[in-house]
């Protein structure tokens, strides 16, 4: 008998053995890719599996056209937003959804599921949706493993763009940070950063920059100011009271900030001014730069850019030229003379 219980056991334990089932990880085909990109201050992250092309007639034969695709291989293909964005100008909220598209000759429907824990596109539903865009394919150099990029970044937009075979497919992404930001802001300027002149002005420029919130832009310069008076606060101060109609308390604060300024500074803030495109206003500050600090690096640097904008390139190129000569590191005779070459070649150094 109890020999009998001992084989029962066993054979228990061989069944147990023999029907259980070892989940073992090898190499996929199709292999797992994640790509993450920070725009502004949202996180733009897709997963995604890589089928190859392998010689297989893609486009209307592995992904038929007009059915609804995973966009990928294997599992759904995923993307993250961390805040609201808008994809192809159309609002989508902040979180993680199943990517699919629908193809066809001439345009593609891009699918953003709330389900996004599905195999594929076999599940699919449509009342799942969260978001539908039309975007136009465009030929792309041969890409044998499908991709997913993140181009035409930009501080508050980028393009993500699946490629695979020949073809690309383009939908863009835009990020509504402003009230995020200055979220963020208020809770570091909460911390150690309001005790710096520098984080405090840096609050105040993105306020100015995005023309929100001047009144409270108007208050971290000022704290700024507080902590060290500087050049570069006076002049976001003044630029604040510009904004807000208050030209006479900003030329007050014009003035200080020039008693405080050196050629090196204005001239940054003159160069500051074009980068926003405001070149009327820089063409002036290059000019007070050319004339308060005439034997100087940005004294001549000011006179090039002057004479460049008006089409005379060899008088910028002989200020240009002096300027390098008066520069002492060889990294700025460097930069000078990539300057000094653009304008042997004709070309306007302002742009």
């Amino acid at each position: 008998m109890k020999r009998i219980l001992t084989l029962g056991v066993a054979l228990i334990g061989i069944a147990t053995i023999t029907t259980s089932r070892a989940d073992l990880a090898l190499p996929e085909t199709s292999q797992l890719a994640v790509n993450r990109q920070r725009v502004g201050l949202t996180d733009i992250t897709i997963t995604y599996h890589r089928p190859l092309v392998n010689g297989r007639k893609i486009w209307g034969g592995v992904v038929p056209l007009g059915d609804v695709w995973r966009a990928g291989a294997n599992e759904n293909t995923t993307i993250e937003f961390s805040e609201p964005v808008s994809v192809e100008g159309q609002p989508l909220a902040k979180g993680i959804y199943g990517l699919h598209m629908i193809p066809t000759a001439d345009s593609w429907t891009v699918i953003f599921s709330k389900m996004a824990k599905a195999w594929g596109s076999y599940t699919y539903k449509q009342e799942e949706d969260a978001l539908r865009v039309n975007v136009k394919p465009r030929p792309n150099e041969m890409v044998e493993a499908l991709e997913y990029e993140v181009e035409e970044l930009k501080p508050d937009s980028a393009t993500v763009t699946l490629k695979w075979e020949k073809l690309a497919v383009p939908f863009k992404v835009a990020t509504n940070d402003a009230d995020g930001t200055l979220a963020n802001i208020r809770d570091q300027m909460r911390g150690h950063a309001q005790y710096e002149w520098e984080a405090s002005n840096k609050a105040a420029q993105f306020g100015l920059s995005k023309k929100v919130n001047l009144d409270e832009a108007l208050k971290w310069a000022d704290l700024s100011i507080q902590n060290e008076e500087r050049f570069e606060n006076l002049a976001t101060k003044a630029d604040l009271l510009k904004a807000m109609n208050k030209p006479d308390e900003a030329k007050k604060i014009w003035d200080q900030a020039l008693a405080k300024t050196t050629g090196p500074q204005l001239y940054s803030y003159g160069r500051r001014l074009q980068s926003e495109k405001k070149d009327a206003e820089a063409m002036e500050i290059l000019k007070d730069v050319a004339k308060r600090y005439p034997a100087t690096v940005p004294g001549h640097l000011s006179n090039a850019r002057i004479k460049s904008a008006a089409g005379d390139f060899a008088g910028a190129t002989e200020d240009a030229k002096k300027a390098q000569a008066a520069a002492v590191s060889d990294s700025q005779k460097n930069s000078i003379k990539t300057l000094i070459d653009r304008l042997q070649a004709k070309q306007d150094i302002n742009k």
